[in-house]
């Protein structure tokens, strides 16, 4: 067989691979139901509904259940098993009061005694329960406080003290940099080795996405600054939301409108609909005549205004309403699984 032959098969094989080896399951709740389940894209659930709270499975293959009755938090895997952990009676982050945190970045953030740790996807206690607050992981890295001291976090464990005088917080890790604060609410980027990596300098400032993070300056105008800590796009907006990788376009307010700029700063505006919002792959939540469709980074409908309710996609889906039901619509508008159920959320990636 010649060399090329070998080398097609391979890729084919692998791709093939790839493609079975991910797994698509979807938080439901079915018509006349209390209850949550999975469902998978052919609207069958294999994880049938008997949960009364509970949140999508993240990319590691866990979802986490809250059990009302027992009062109890849990994970649980792909199949439906319950996750064993090294350590019981935890609580989860929630989000005012419902909307759990789950694994994300292969940690869990757990609460025990009052005091925060990380749990991995095997179960471990990997960080112990010692902090006063911390945040989710992300890009490797999450951060926390105690006894009135900030650090970095890694998944091994590590805790890295965040040696800077005077220091006030540090927020959640985003493409491996963080905002930290300083009294008089300036605030800069540290890395994940605790070190300033962008001076204290800017009024407020957001998560790096696809390279850039939006920045207010002195006078409280926002822009989008690179990781040195320069305006690429400068500050002249109102206000400015992440940087989408797949459109390269963030949403922003000039003039008391919404707009979309590029990493040029230069500016593109969609007329023919009655909200804003950011870009999720490739496509925009959209309103017109009192009805939800998708636009493209043109300004196109490329689904046409035709739902009661909409999510955001994700995955390459969206969940939508019609009607009183919500079903699955793919990137062309077409329905993967039919409104029959009374609720449903994103599509998940089991990887």
């Amino acid at each position: 067989m010649k060399k090329t032959s070998v080398l097609a098969l391979l890729f084919f094989m692998f791709a093939g691979f790839t493609a079975y080896s991910q797994t698509y399951l979807i938080l439901a709740r079915p018509a006349d139901s209390k209850d949550w389940g999975y469902s998978n894209l052919k609207g069958e659930f294999v994880i049938q509904p008997q949960f009364k709270n509970a949140i999508g499975f993240d990319e590691s293959g866990l979802a986490a259940i809250y059990d009302p009755k027992a009062k109890e938090f849990y994970f649980i895997k792909a199949n439906g098993e319950k996750l064993q952990t090294e350590v019981s009676g935890f609580k989860l982050m929630e989000v005012f009061g419902f909307g759990m945190k789950g694994f994300r970045d292969g940690m869990a953030p757990v609460k025990i005694d009052d005091k925060w740790g990380f749990l991995n996807t095997q179960g471990k206690l990997i960080v112990p329960a010692t902090f006063d607050k911390v945040t989710q992981f992300n890009s490797g890295y999450a951060s926390g406080q105690k006894d009135g001291k900030f650090y970095v976090i890694d998944k091994s464990g590590a805790e890295i003290l965040v040696d800077i005088a005077g220091l006030a917080d540090v927020t959640e890790f985003s493409e491996q940099m963080a905002v930290f604060k300083m009294p008089g609410d300036l605030v800069g980027y540290i890395d994940g080795t605790g070190k300033i990596m962008i001076p204290a300098r800017f009024k407020a400032a957001g998560d790096f996405t696809a390279g850039l993070a939006w920045a207010k300056d002195a006078t409280g105008s926002v822009g989008y600054i690179d990781k040195t800590g320069e305006f690429v796009v400068p500050p002249k907006f109102e206000a400015g939301k992440n940087y989408d990788p797949g459109t390269g376009l963030a949403r922003v307010k000039l003039g008391g409108n919404w707009a979309y700029t590029d990493k040029k700063g230069d500016l593109s505006f969609v007329k023919d609909t009655e909200i804003w919002e950011d870009f999720f792959n490739g496509l925009a939540r959209g309103k017109k005549g009192g009805l939800f469709g998708f636009y493209n980074a043109k300004g196109e409908w490329t689904i046409a205004p035709q739902f009661d309710g909409a999510r955001d996609f994700k995955n390459g889906y969206a969940s939508v309403k019609k009607g009183e039901k919500w079903g699955i619509i793919d990137a062309k508008g077409n329905w993967v699984i039919e409104p029959t159920f009374d609720e449903i959320k994103d599509v998940e990636i089991i990887k």
